[in-house]
């Protein structure tokens, strides 16, 4: 599977920070911002996670929720929102097949290391399960309000 604006997103079912079975499919209704980061507890990913937890309100008043996706285990995505009073839910992405669909699961290099791990990425996806807009190798500021104006303008 790989997502293309203007097309369908194919479903997928995921554990959240609780250990329930989430599915994209249960969203439909609403706007979904899909968004998926590296690490939990790491300086940019707690910036991003806090910048949708200031606006999350702003999101919920145009019927949007907001989902986050990293490889980390549950447990890890509990502590996260526990710590940083998180609104929304963190889905697990363990073996990093959600990740693969989006493309987002990329050989990445940092101090002259290889590795693969996420390239940090927001899907918009509409009521009715098609995406609308893709914003690929994110740089954490400013995203959040990018994302929530992209919505506003879409209505």
């Amino acid at each position: 599977m790989t997502v293309e604006v203007g097309k369908q997103v194919e479903d997928f079912t995921l554990q959240n920070h609780s250990g329930e079975e989430v599915s994209l499919s249960d969203f439909r209704g609403k706007h979904v911002v899909l968004y998926f980061y590296p690490k939990d507890m790491t300086p940019g990913c707690t910036t991003e996670a806090c910048d949708f937890r200031d606006q999350h309100e702003s999101f919920a008043e145009l019927d949007a929720v907001i989902i986050g996706i990293s490889p980390d285990p549950v447990k890890s995505h509990q502590k996260f929102i526990d710590k940083h009073e998180l609104p929304f839910m963190l889905l697990a992405d363990e073996d990093h097949k959600v990740a693969e669909d989006f493309g987002v699961w990329k050989l990445k290099k940092n101090f002259g290391k290889e590795y693969y791990g996420i390239e940090r990425s927001t899907f918009i996806i509409d009521k009715e399960g098609s995406l609308q807009k893709e914003y690929r190798k994110v740089k954490v500021d400013g995203h959040v309000e990018d994302a929530l104006t992209f919505i506003k303008e879409s209505l």
